[in-house]
């Protein structure tokens, strides 16, 4: 059995792996899939363990409750615990700005206002809302990162100039009252906006996950402390921690600056935590609200949740489909588009299924309700999304790995330090040891780690917008650079994903006539291969003319009058009902055409088969190289498509191709990359449409067609703003470089600091007599961050 619970307490990747870990200790449970931004832990067991067993497994520090408000349910299964959009709004509006107790004390009891539990002394939390949550979280860090900047750049400029010699600020204030005015600007800083960083930090250092929260927590805590002490109690320093005008060099600007540089990359984040809920909001909006109830004769307008197996439905012309079923009476075409991916409209007659947010075409039926609710193809498209895109593992940060080790390191050496000097050290001895081992915190604390990754990555995203690649976080491009395996699409990303005509093939040698009677005839119809053939004679400067007693016949085609002339332009069924015979040279062409894939409609004039039309989704000028240059450097092409054979294997031989599979739903590609993704592959999949959402969410990579969905777009991490596919090419190249310059990065940030570490211990105190001072110290910080910025820039003049 497999349930989904409301986790409390978790704040980042380590805190998550601490709360799967912990619940697999409990031998009942085989798997556990956390996500901190959902705050929820899905967990498979062999039988049912009850909600203390869970809570004592985690221990104080994270609160697990079952989700038992309705709308919890819509957060996490937003297509299982409600049957219809409608009833998501409803429930989420009532339950904006309400707050609950995570230990259930009093039940279900709400409360209005934020505070502690009266019971348990807990702090309420609010209830998750599926509509603008993610909005009002990035609202609130942006409003943070105003106020940091606000207080932190005067901050850092006034320590700037303070190094200066001479010191023009000297002509205002003195280096002392300056210091006033730094401890003040740094306070709004790291009491209010940043403090979240702190608390995080105690608790990695609580539950013993240390990551880049603890190292940042520590350096910029202990650097404040330093500080604020230095300023207060000056006199209790050697003279060696002093200026030449007998301050102590103070870090209020490296603490503002490190919070402040560390909560850009937060708010970078909360940008991209949003797109998944946005996009299975996009999914929900392709359902109607209401459809048409026939009842007893007449017709009446219902919600569509309330809508029960067996409804007849009434369809009406351009209607989207309320919910799964078949039709019962009539007939038409419906674009499919959503769920194949495939732009021309399929017929449909009596007894063909239909399915729920697809769009029906000129004609109106009566269909019979077999799926409603989370049975819907819909639905389950939207399940997949959701569910994709939560049981993802975190990407655990190279920073993190760092800290991890250098964290305890860092502060086993600091602790010796004190005692050495403590020991061994001249008097002051206590003053000597603990000024040293702070030293080394501070030295230790990589002021320029906040720019390592944010850095490179803003330099990177200007750089891939540059080349028409829109990157949406970090982790996009640190997976990219790790890829094997790429599943593509084929409409829409292989090739244009619009129908066009090829060419008009005629009996008699003249291709202009035929195509100026079939254009006259389909120049008022809406059907995608009429606008096919309307273009199609546009581009080749062909004189439209009138036609007459125009009919279009579900299923064959068209019928009407041109110059006093019967054109029909259709399929064989058409040309068997008017009575037109097919020419043996005409058929053997016919059917060479079809076997390639391509859709051919005969020419009829008055009873005569005059010729033919082929009409293809023509493959992207730039698919060609850019698959081939993939294949090149060693990756394993996958082409998925929703069409049917003939065409895909047409498609794959044109490319080079070995593998792909045709007739492929969201749930097949989705099947196979997960399939891929266990055999140890790392999978980007590339995709435009409505279909590919579920495959785009779970892949290591998404990448979306910028002339796609917007469905598409949201559920992936990148976007090709051209919509071709040698952005993919680009985008391995840039995420390789900047791979490299993290990386790089990251030896700037703790370079000089680990260097620095022995000096501030008092290494050189025995022989030299020399103590580190804070102005090198503060040196040695700013060059790193000067390193870090100049390489970082270096990604600016990287030709991809």
């Amino acid at each position: 059995m497999t349930h989904t619970y409301q986790v409390t307490g978790m704040t980042c990747s380590g805190c998550e792996n601490k709360v799967k870990s912990s619940l697999l200790l409990i031998p009942e449970i085989t798997a556990v899939e956390v996500s901190k931004d959902n705050n929820s832990a899905t967990i498979t067991m062999d039988k049912h363990i009850d909600l203390s067993s869970l809570q004592i497994a985690l221990g104080g520090h994270y609160q697990i409750s079952l989700p038992t408000k309705k709308n919890l349910n819509a957060v996490e299964k937003p297509c299982c615990a409600v049957n219809h959009q409608t009833t998501i709004s409803k429930t989420n509006n009532n339950h904006q700005g309400k707050y609950y107790c995570p230990m259930h004390c009093e039940g279900d009891k709400v409360y209005d206002e934020p505070g502690a539990c009266p019971i348990c002394g807990m702090d309420l939390v609010r209830m998750p809302s599926f509509e603008g949550e993610e909005d009002k979280s990035y609202d609130k860090l942006w409003k943070k990162m105003k106020i940091s900047l606000i207080f932190t750049v005067p901050l850092f400029l006034i320590a700037m100039v303070q190094m200066m010699h001479p010191n023009p600020l000297n002509q205002v204030m003195d280096d002392g009252k300056w210091n006033w005015v730094q401890f003040i600007l740094s306070l709004p800083v790291v009491f209010y906006t940043c403090w979240m960083f702190f608390v995080s930090a105690y608790k990695s250092i609580v539950t013993w996950n240390l990551n880049m929260f603890t190292l940042i927590g520590i350096g910029a805590g202990v650097a404040f402390l330093f500080s604020a002490f230095g300023l207060i109690f000056p006199n209790l320093f050697p003279q060696e921690f002093k200026s030449e005008h007998g301050s102590v060099h103070l870090y209020f600007e490296a603490t503002a600056v490190i919070l402040t540089l560390v909560l850009l990359g937060q708010l970078m984040e909360a940008k991209a935590h949003g797109k998944t809920s946005a996009a299975i909001k996009a999914l929900l909006n392709l359902a109607p609200t209401e459809a048409t109830l026939v009842l007893n004769g007449s017709d009446q307008t219902i919600s569509i949740q309330d809508i029960k197996k067996g409804d007849l439905l009434r369809i009406k012309p351009g209607d989207k489909i309320p919910v799964d079923g078949k039709i019962n009476n009539g007939s038409s075409s419906v674009d499919e588009s959503m769920i194949t991916g495939e732009p021309i409209p399929v017929d449909k007659q009596e007894g063909d299924q239909v399915s729920t947010g697809t769009i029906n075409g000129t004609k109106s039926f009566v269909m019979i309700a077999e799926k409603v609710g989370s049975e819907t193809l819909l639905a389950q498209i939207i399940q997949m999304v959701s569910d994709a895109s939560r049981s993802r593992a975190p990407i655990q940060k190279l920073a993190d790995v760092i800290a991890k080790y250098f964290v305890p390191i860092v502060v086993f050496i600091a602790v010796v330090t004190f005692f050495v000097w403590y020991q061994f050290g001249p008097e002051p001895r206590l003053v000597y040891g603990l000024i040293n081992a702070v030293a080394v915190l501070i030295i230790a604390c990589p002021c320029a780690l906040g720019l390592a990754t944010p850095m490179s990555i803003m330099v990177a995203v200007g750089k891939g917008a540059q080349l028409g690649i829109l990157i949406k976080n970090a982790e996009a491009l640190e997976r990219m650079n790790s890829v094997n395996v790429l599943i593509i699409d084929k409409t829409g990303t292989i090739t244009e994903g619009k129908p066009s005509v090829e060419k008009v093939v005629s009996l008699n040698g003249n291709e202009n006539d035929l195509l100026m009677n079939i254009a006259a005839l389909n120049l008022h119809s809406e059907h995608p291969l009429a606008k096919a053939v309307v273009d199609y004679a546009k581009s080749k400067s062909i004189e439209f003319q009138a036609a007459n007693d125009f009919e279009a016949i579900v299923g064959k085609g068209v019928i009407g009058t041109v110059n006093q002339v019967k054109v029909s332009l259709g399929n064989k069924k058409l040309m068997e009902q008017i009575g037109a015979v097919s020419p043996k040279e005409i058929e053997y062409k016919v059917i060479a055409e079809q076997r390639l894939g391509k859709t051919v409609s005969y020419i009829c004039l008055e009873k005569e088969i005059m010729g033919y039309v082929t009409i293809v989704d023509a493959i992207k000028a730039t698919s060609k190289g850019a698959i081939k240059e993939l294949l090149n450097q060693g990756w394993e092409v996958i082409m998925l498509t929703g069409d049917n054979e003939n065409t895909a294997k047409s498609v794959a031989n044109e490319l080079n191709l070995s593998s792909f599979k045709a007739g492929c739903l969201p749930d097949d590609k989705l099947k196979e990359i997960k399939k891929l993704q266990a055999e140890g592959k790392i999978v980007a999949m590339a995709g435009d449409g409505i279909n590919d959402a579920p495959a785009l969410a779970q892949a290591d990579v998404g990448i979306a067609m910028g002339t796609g969905t917007d469905v598409a777009i949201e559920s992936a991490k990148i976007t090709l703003v051209k919509g071709n596919l040698t952005g993919i090419v680009k985008v391995k190249k840039l995420s390789h470089a900047v791979m490299k310059n993290i990386k790089q990065n990251l030896f700037f940030a703790f370079g000089y600091n680990v260097l620095g570490i022995p000096i501030a211990a008092g290494a050189l105190y025995p022989v030299f007599g020399v103590l580190l001072s804070p102005m090198i110290a503060a040196l040695a910080m700013s060059f790193s961050s000067v390193s870090v910025i100049a390489n970082a820039l270096r990604l600016r003049s990287i030709k991809i």
